[in-house]
């Protein structure tokens, strides 16, 4: 068999970013199809994509050089595959994408964190992995035009902010009742026939997702037959999980229609829908009347027996907003506590109308993350207690960073102050067990800097520990509801997420840098927008000039505008479909979005 233009390079040598750009414009394609419904053209695009040479090229980088499990193996032993190990399997996959067996997944537990319980990991083996990574590609854009816009969890473009902003924008004035509910196995118990059907795609592709479900499992030297579930280790898993899971907040909202009170002012009030967000398997459902609530658990209930799954009793559980129920006000969700406080009309938040509603309501760091982070750091220090301050710090710094990014999109200012405290006396503990037989001003100045703001560990000139109250708080911008990725929007996403495989880099990243909007004139730029890179002129003694995006016109000096308006106003138009005039070809520093 003949090998691919591609394999004729050496593997750092791929054009990675024409291999990008052309699988990704497949993707798109898939994506606009879908959204018209139009299933023929779906199947048709999909076929293409997956044997094509570039996709399969990727699917292989990405399993066997980006993944951070690339390093783990599965049953066959294999892993960290040397670039000739990744050319030849890239070649395998391309000569044969789809097949009817695959290989059985190695079992792996590992410990949940704050938990005495393990969670199964179903490991495949590098060949699958690379198969799994194909499919995806192919399966994720139709799939994206049809999910819900309430559904986050392990979708492109979306994220846990995202959930938490729009929960908190359904409960910030109005007081609700809320299911807190978690289905129980999710990944392991999902209907393997139900999920086949729902898919609905073509036979040759649904036999490798089935041949992927039925696989088995290896663990402790023996074989097990899965009869059910997706294999949570899988790279394919995360969106079989999501299309098990696809429905569920419509069922429960067409189940409630809006039910008008009769002219004479008596009867039944206006029943409202449901709000539903779900991420992954944990999702939340919002409503003010208690046993419109109540019916909405049923439905789901009902709705995920279908899919051969149940909620986990010990971890749902319905509460208030505002109101005590059961000892219990507020919930958790993805980390972050939601609650509303009672405040008086000078400190309450006010609805759409400008009207005091009674209360304030706050989204900050659950109690349970806050003990997660002390018990990291406590773990860290116990286990390291004769490293250098310097290597201490090192290992506390990410952690540290990493958390307060975490929560850096809501209230969490009060919630830093207080871990910053109680971080500093885990140091100092840490300090003096190192020196028992010094007093604390010795101790005080070895380890500490006396700064602006207070004491800071550290070493002067080197290295000093993070504080969680020097990060700002910023409130995250919510994804727009029917936004995806392979949209063709360049312009949105690379401003969102810094990145595009249709956008030039060093635009994606200036565009990331600037939120979006140019610097001139102050307004977003536009899909139809030309763009164009200012770069410094000269040097620039004071205020430094920086690189930045702008718009084509604002880039031009007044002369240049007045000669483009002129321009425009002495051209002739064009005659209707016979002629029009000539475009001028954009340069390597402009770019049509």
């Amino acid at each position: 068999m003949s090998t691919s233009k591609e394999m004729m390079y050496d593997w750092n040598t791929i054009p990675w970013r024409k291999l990008e750009r052309s699988v990704f414009k497949l993707q798109e394609r898939i994506y606009q199809a879908s959204s018209k419904d139009d299933r023929k053209t779906v199947h048709q695009l999909q076929k293409l994509l997956i044997y094509s040479r570039s996709a399969a090229i990727l699917a292989v980088k990405r399993v066997a050089q980006e993944n951070r499990g690339k390093e783990t193996a599965g049953i066959d032993g294999l892993a960290s595959l040397t670039e000739k190990e990744k050319l030849e399997l890239a070649h395998t996959i391309m000569s044969e994408p789809l097949i009817t067996k695959a290989k059985p997944v190695r079992r792996v537990w590992i410990p949940k964190p704050g938990k005495d319980e393990k969670r199964p990991l179903g490991i495949p083996v590098m060949e699958d992995r690379a198969r799994q990574a194909l499919v995806k590609m192919a399966l994720e854009p139709e799939w994206k035009a049809k999910f819900e816009s309430t559904s986050f969890g392990f979708r492109p473009g979306r994220s846990c902010h995202d959930a938490v902003e729009t929960i908190y924008r359904h409960m910030k004035t109005v007081p609700k009742y809320v299911l807190d509910a978690d289905i129980a196995g999710c990944f392991d118990h999902i209907n393997h026939k139900a999920l086949l059907d729902k898919l609905g795609t073509f036979p040759s592709l649904r036999r490798m997702i089935r041949a992927w479900l039925k696989a088995g499992t290896f663990d402790n030297g023996s074989l097990f037959p899965t009869t059910e579930g997706t294999p949570q280790g899988g790279v394919i898993s995360p969106l079989l999980a999501n299309i098990a899971l696809h429905g569920l907040a419509a069922c429960v909202k067409g189940a409630f229609q809006k039910k008008k009170r009769p002219s004479d002012g008596h009867g039944e009030s206006i029943r409202w829908k449901p709000v539903v967000i779900r991420y992954a398997d944990d999702f939340v459902i919002l409503h003010t009347d208690l046993d419109a609530l109540k019916q909405a658990k049923q439905i789901a209930e009902e709705w995920l027996k279908g899919m051969g799954l149940e909620m986990k009793p010990s971890k749902t559980r319905i509460t208030h907003t505002l109101w005590e129920i059961d000892g219990n006000v507020g919930f958790d969700f993805l980390g972050f506590n939601f609650r509303q406080y009672p405040e008086g009309k000078t400190h309450c938040m006010k609805n759409t109308h400008g009207k005091p509603v009674g209360f304030t309501t706050s989204v900050r760091p659950s109690k349970e993350s806050q003990k997660r982070l002390l018990r990291k750091i406590r773990t860290i220090l116990r286990s390291k207690r004769n490293i250098s301050q310097i290597g201490l710090i090192s290992l506390l710094n990410p952690v540290i960073r990493g958390w307060g990014k975490y929560y850096s999109t809501v209230v969490s200012k009060d919630v830093f102050h207080k871990m910053d405290c109680f971080i500093f006396r885990k140091l100092w503990s840490w300090a003096k067990r190192r020196h028992p037989n010094k007093n604390r001003h010795w101790i005080a100045g070895k380890y500490w800097l006396n700064q602006t703001g207070g004491w800071r560990f550290g070493i002067k000139g080197t290295i000093s520990l993070h504080k969680l109250s020097d990060i700002p708080i910023r409130r995250h911008v919510v994804v727009q509801q029917h936004r995806s990725p392979y949209d063709g929007d360049a312009m949105y996403w690379s401003s969102r997420t810094g990145k595009h495989p249709e956008m030039p880099k060093s635009f994606a990243t200036l565009l990331k840098w600037q939120n979006g909007f140019c610097p001139e004139c102050g307004l977003f730029f536009k899909p139809e927008d030309r763009l164009v890179i200012r770069y410094p002129r000269g040097r620039i003694i004071g205020q430094q000039e920086m690189t930045v995006l702008t718009h084509e016109y604002c880039h031009l000096s007044s002369e240049e505008r007045c000669a483009l308006t002129m321009h425009h106003f002495t051209e002739e138009p064009d005659e209707g479909k016979l002629s029009r005039p000539v475009l001028k070809t954009s340069t390597n520093r402009e770019v049509r979005a």
